[in-house]
């Protein structure tokens, strides 16, 4: 018999201590007191036996929680590797909804956006954040992102300022660059009218943008700019990327509070405490 037919019946042919024969000759398990053989139809046999393996429940317990930790641990590679490819900044892996400080009045939309994410893709609707500085869009599309990649769907969240100079860097690849961006199931553009306002920026933002369109999958954008901006556009050249920006997105405005200020000013705050504490020593 070669070793995979050994291996087939090592289960009942390696009993534990505590295991014990029945009075139907099968042996039991002395734990669960579960068979972990079971006896061929009457009258077959398999390589000269007439019984064959059977997991008691102690078994199966252990066999399905190895089952369990293998499929966590192939899982949280996966969310890794959607990670390291969709985050330009490793920062954002921590833009969570679990880290969330709750002073985001809009962040139900968020979530209500992962929640019914399938609707979402099939009837492409994106998002237009915009708002004041720091009031935490960035933040918003982060645990929209984050969210969907611990669902093991791919996001890529980049900014324009890193698409302008990964062009500039890849003359012969843009089309390919582009059609890259555009696979994603869901791309954010993150600080979109920061970058350079040039004629070939211009002339790239609105070729990404209408490649997105195209492709018919949902897009999210953070912006300082207003609403107003966005609908009354300087120029052609904007008008036609606002145009196709409108059209996709559906606006938000996020009026939380102004973290960076906040925080800022709680810096200063504990300095003083810091200076005060020092003169009195």
């Amino acid at each position: 018999m070669c070793d995979y037919d050994n291996a087939i019946f090592r289960l009942a042919t390696e009993a534990e201590p505590e295991d014990y024969t029945g009075e139907d000759g099968l042996l039991y398990c002395g734990s669960c007191r579960q068979p972990k053989e079971a006896y061929f139809a009457e009258g077959k046999t398999l390589f000269g036996r007439d019984r064959h393996p059977k997991e008691c429940d102690c078994q199966r317990k252990q066999r399905e929680e190895r089952e369990a930790a293998d499929r966590e641990q192939k899982h949280r590679e996966e969310v890794e590797r959607l990670k390291r490819k969709g985050f330009t900044d490793p920062a954002m892996r921590e833009w969570t909804f679990e880290n969330d400080n709750g002073k985001c009045p809009q962040m139900d939309y968020a979530r209500e956006y992962v929640e019914c994410w399938e609707l979402m893709k099939a009837e492409n609707h994106g998002l237009i954040l915009w708002g004041s500085v720091g009031t935490g869009k960035s933040y918003f599309a982060g645990c929209i992102a984050n969210a969907l990649m611990e669902r093991e769907i791919s996001v890529c969240m980049t900014n324009f300022a890193l698409i302008l100079n990964d062009l500039a860097a890849n003359y012969k690849d843009r089309n390919e660059y582009i059609s890259r961006l555009c696979s994603f199931p869901l791309l954010i553009l993150d600080d979109f009218g920061m970058e350079r306002g040039t004629e070939y920026g211009l002339e790239q933002v609105y070729n990404v943008v209408d490649s997105r369109y195209r492709s018919g999958k949902p897009l999210i954008v953070t912006t300082n700019l207003t609403l107003e901006e966005l609908q009354n556009p300087e120029d052609t050249a904007h008008a036609r990327i606002y145009d196709r920006l409108t059209e996709m997105c559906c606006p938000v405005c996020i009026t939380g509070e102004n973290f960076r200020k906040a925080k800022a000013q709680a810096k200063m705050e504990r300095l003083k405490t810091l200076l005060n504490r020092k003169e009195s020593l």
